[in-house]
């Protein structure tokens, strides 16, 4: 009876050791899941603002091209 006690405690001590180390294993990765998907957000709103950018100069070169010829039109006209 007392083998059995021991090998009960024995077994419960590397289960509880195990839990432990399946736990922190879990953590990790989840915060490492968690930083991947920051860095994912990120680059895509760094990508969207990018964009916005070159679209914006684009609209500001054609826009004062516009205003240009139109004053010379008035200018020369």
């Amino acid at each position: 009876m007392r083998q059995s006690i021991a090998q009960l405690e024995r077994a419960f001590v590397e289960e509880v050791e195990l839990d432990r180390v399946r736990r922190d294993h879990l953590r990790h990765t989840a915060a490492t899941r968690s930083r991947v998907r920051t860095i994912q957000r990120r680059r895509a709103q760094s990508s969207l603002r990018f964009a916005l950018l070159v679209f914006t100069m684009i609209a500001t070169a054609v826009i004062v091209t516009v205003v240009m010829f139109r004053t010379l039109y008035i200018v020369l006209g």
